[in-house]
């Protein structure tokens, strides 16, 4: 009786692994060129960021080597309130900091893994293992077609829905 929950866990996490292969992500991350402000390009719905236009994260390193993280957005429309969050980013070990565990809310962490990135960083990718979640991102809030296309075909290759993709459509201050 004493395993009974740990069966059910067992099948829960196995149920909710879906059936991909595991999510690679790129080789390293210089977290001194990561470091900066994003724009969001596009991302897959999530309830977080519900009415959420003109998002953008700011990355900071903090004295304790961990990251802080201030994601924000517009609320509705341009002329919305501005929404923040702030949170904290754990390296993980043995990633080449390519693989990092967000905290907006303790004790709770989420996967934020960087899948594709720009030699120059001018652009990246963030996505979980699940699938669940993903964000194109960019130094700047405008994002060429030409590498825009290309993203969505390594990113469908990469298993994600991108039909799904919420794409940034408005002018943002």
């Amino acid at each position: 009786m004493k395993r009974f929950p740990v069966i059910i866990v067992l099948i829960l996490a196995a149920c909710s692994a879906g059936n991909h292969p595991p999510l690679a992500v790129v080789d390293s991350v210089d977290l001194s060129r990561y470091l900066g402000r994003w724009y969001e390009i596009a991302r897959l719905p999530n309830s977080f960021q519900k009415r959420c236009v003109c998002s953008s994260a700011e990355y900071e390193l903090n004295d304790d080597g961990t990251i802080r993280v201030v994601n924000s957005c517009l609320k509705g429309d341009v002329k919305g309130e501005t929404e923040q969050a702030t949170g904290k980013a754990f390296i993980v070990d043995g990633s080449n900091n390519a693989k990092l565990r967000v905290q907006f809310f303790w004790p709770f962490r989420g996967d934020y893994w960087i899948i594709e990135l720009d030699e120059q960083y001018q652009w990246a990718v963030v996505g979980t293992p699940n699938r669940k979640y993903l964000w194109i991102l960019a130094r700047d809030r405008n994002m060429d077609e030409t590498t825009y296309s290309m993203l969505l075909e390594r990113i469908a290759a990469k298993g994600f829905d991108t039909t799904m993709l919420i794409r940034e459509k408005v002018e943002c201050p």
